[in-house]
């Protein structure tokens, strides 16, 4: 994939990341952090600018898609472009407006742009967990009295979902990264459950937020190092599975996975009462070590990668 290429597909998964109009500034300066930490694995893509240039409109969407000149390409750019949109789990009419008008630009049939969907979506919706409540949840207990925490098996159960989701980066579809997510839920649901608290998608994402890894930044990170570590390439509309810096994309997914769930678990034992900064500032002292962790486990990653499919992640997602 040429420089170019890739400048474009990140663009789109900027304008992607903007759909919503979004105001706040917090999710501003995760994309921002995004664009820089992506800028640290490229010497050929001035990522702070391309940043700035979407942000303050200097590049539109249309310009960004007239830099891909492959189908397979712009098959590719819209299904990262679904993928960031539906990161939260739902497409807001704004994004799907968007979607509308990228899909157009690109010059996918209607046909085309379906299938992509139909890939795509499984993994968004997969988690059977409650719908949000409008009310927020009242104080209780972590774990109700007499009930015993089986930490050696919560501390497996998190490893295990840390390793498929490292195995997940080695792999080039997309329905592999959107599962990423889908089962961090699912481990922070597990998680609570065993500490006596039902949690319902609302919470969960909320207790993710307030973590520091967003929904939308954390796919673009996901994508941003396949896209720059050549792990991905399009010819002819064909996936084409590379090295490339497939083990700093591995190590992210399994390190974010990994300090998340330990994070959850201090959470729910400690009766939830930790403030955001305590969060954030608990989870960043965990991804450290998780991150070195992922070379000790890396053999298991990837013999795990080497037995996935899209029905057997999708399987284990629902917990079938």
């Amino acid at each position: 994939m040429q420089t170019e290429d890739q400048r474009s597909i990140l663009a789109i998964a900027l304008h992607a990341a903007f759909a919503d109009g979004v105001k706040d500034d917090r999710e501003r300066e995760e994309v921002r952090r995004i664009a820089d930490s992506l800028a640290s694995a490229s010497d050929t893509i001035d990522l702070r600018g391309l940043y700035q240039d979407v942000l303050l409109k200097r590049l539109g969407l249309e310009q960004a898609v007239a830099g891909l000149r492959d189908d397979g390409l712009r098959q590719y750019a819209y299904e990262m472009a679904l993928c960031v949109c539906e990161a939260d789990g739902q497409t807001t009419p704004a994004e799907r407006q968007f979607l509308n008008t990228l899909k157009t630009s690109l010059g996918l049939a209607d046909a085309k742009a379906v299938d992509i969907e139909r890939e795509v979506d499984p993994f968004v919706t997969a988690v059977p967990l409650p719908a949000a409540s409008s009310q927020p949840a009242p104080p209780q207990r972590s774990v109700p009295t007499g009930t015993a925490v089986d930490d050696a098996a919560l501390d497996k159960s998190i490893l295990n979902y840390a390793l498929l989701n490292g195995a997940l980066e080695l792999l080039p579809q997309s329905w592999a990264s959107m599962a990423i997510i889908p089962l961090q839920v699912k481990m922070v649901y597990g998680i609570g459950q065993a500490h006596g608290v039902n949690l319902d998608q609302g919470h969960i994402k909320e207790f993710i937020a307030a973590a520091g890894v967003g929904l939308t930044s954390q796919y673009l990170e996901q994508f941003g190092r396949k896209l720059l570590g050549g792990l991905l390439g399009k010819v002819a509309g064909k996936t084409v599975g590379g090295i490339g810096r497939a083990a700093t994309g591995m190590a992210f997914s399994f390190a974010t996975t990994y300090a998340l769930g330990h994070l959850a678990k201090r959470y729910y034992a400690g009766g939830r009462v930790m403030s955001t900064d305590v969060l954030r500032d608990t989870y960043q002292n965990l991804l450290g070590p998780a991150k070195q962790l992922q070379t000790q486990y890396l053999p298991q990653i990837q013999q795990k990668a080497s037995t996935l499919d899209a029905g057997q992640v999708l399987a284990m997602v629902r917990g079938q």
